[in-house]
């Protein structure tokens, strides 16, 4: 059974995302002062007395507001109400019950889902009289908390969990997450909503829409994943140090280290850059399988080698990861987008691979006997053993008499020997040299 869904509602800078992150226990959510901060549905699983749920957390809604974003963070806001079991409706007890509260509260009565009411600031008892006002928004008994300071918050999740279904200890299948990253305005978004087919998260040309790292699960053949739909990172002297798109360029930083799988998408208008270089280097050094997703490639003028020469081009920018693979698609026309998950699946698949250590080494010795180790002051090194240690990415410990003597070229000789024999598509893979005596 799948877990009960729980959306965080309300006027922006009410408190919703300082919420969120007290009650799933870390910093997912980006907390500012300033309104608008959070304009997608951010997905974060949560627990209580043993009773699991998933939390979302919107961006704050402007009933009145025809700002073009915020009519997309109101429709958003509207989809999370749509999707979910149970409301939280957060207000601002400092600020008191405004005409935006009893709009999305005219709302939320509609919707037919059971609706929690909380009053959020209030962390002294002198400011607990607050609530009796909003009574008057008719959605029951208000729930005095601070976010902040994690008041009340107990009988705030008793309140939500009281009609939750009982949630079976049922195994949970492996679950992909996959990661969506690249410079700003590429499609990254446009991507996340084609793959999910609906308008799941808020697509601009103006870049810099996409602040936070977005969850989103789904479930596609019978298989689960999550896609986390990522702010563009730009370069470094082009943020300020202590904007909000600072931190959403950290989050995507994080969202890499986390995934599974990496989308590293670019423009095929636009061509390679030296960032994009950087980000597909960053996807690299942290180990993660990869899909190098050419987007927009509807709108380049073709002939029957223009693929190929797009390709080749790439890999000489990209020859750190000429493990990779390329998949040019329109993310907007949906050309080649139901391969994104095939090739997912994939490189997946070859990130979390096992070689028997008998297999293993029968390659290696075959490998040394066709080109041997290069000497080094009179000095071969003697290659004893190899095993596999770990997987995501698969890394092997070979043991030598002395490690000082691996030169990096027979280092990348095995690495190709290893990827021809195996395959490893899509996934770097790491070869670590040890020392030991042939005694040991």
């Amino acid at each position: 059974m799948a877990k009960p869904l729980v959306a965080i509602v309300g006027r922006p800078n009410v408190g919703k995302s300082t919420l969120f992150n007290r009650l799933i226990g870390k910093r997912v959510s980006i907390v500012e002062d300033t309104p608008g901060v959070t304009r997608d549905r951010i997905y974060g699983d949560a627990e209580w007395l043993d009773k699991q749920f998933t939390l979302i957390d919107t961006g704050g809604i402007e009933p009145a507001s025809e700002d073009k974003i915020a009519v997309q963070m109101r429709r958003q806001a509207e989809l999370a109400i749509e999707t979910a079991d149970v409301i939280l409706f957060l207000v601002d007890g400092r600020e008191g019950m405004t005409a935006a509260d009893q709009e999305v509260a005219a709302m939320l009565r509609r919707c037919n889902k059971p609706v929690v009411l909380a009053v959020n600031k209030l962390d002294a008892p002198k400011y607990h009289e607050a609530i009796y006002e909003f009574y008057e928004l008719g959605l029951g008994e208000p729930y005095i908390v601070s976010a902040g300071q994690g008041i009340g918050l107990g009988d705030l999740l008793d309140a939500i969990c009281a009609d939750f279904p009982n949630v079976g200890e049922d195994e949970q299948e492996t679950c992909i997450q996959i990661a969506i990253v690249g410079k700003p305005n590429v499609g990254k978004s446009s991507l996340t909503n084609a793959l999910l087919g609906e308008e799941r998260v808020i697509v601009s040309d103006v870049p810099g829409t996409t602040r936070d790292a977005i969850d989103t699960p789904f479930t596609k053949n019978d298989r689960n994943y999550i896609l986390i739909d990522t702010a563009g990172i730009r370069r470094k002297r082009a943020i300020e140090d202590e904007s909000i798109e600072r931190y959403s360029v950290i989050r995507s930083l994080a969202a890499v280290r986390r995934a599974d799988v990496v989308l590293f998408v670019c423009d095929a208008e636009q061509g390679l850059s030296e960032q994009d270089v950087k980000i597909a280097g960053f996807v690299h050094e942290e180990g993660k399988p990869s899909v190098v997703i050419v987007n927009k490639w509807d709108l380049i003028e073709k002939d029957t080698h223009t693929m190929d020469k797009f390709k080749k081009d790439m890999e000489v920018d990209l020859a750190f990861m000429s493990y990779v693979p390329f998949l040019f698609i329109s993310a907007k026309s949906g050309q080649r987008v139901n391969r994104v998950l095939e090739l997912v699946e994939e490189v997946y698949a070859q990130s979390t691979r096992r070689i028997s250590t008998g297999t293993l080494n029968d390659v290696v010795n075959e490998a040394v006997s066709m080109s041997e180790p290069p000497t080094q002051n009179g000095r071969r090194l003697k290659i004893y053993y190899a095993t596999q240690v770990s997987v995501q990415p698969p890394t092997f410990v070979i043991f030598v008499n002395d490690s000082t003597l691996v030169h990096f070229s027979y280092e990348r000789y095995l690495d190709n020997y290893f990827r021809k024999t195996f395959g490893f598509t899509g996934t770097p893979i790491r070869i670590l040299f040890r020392t030991r005596t042939r005694e040991e």
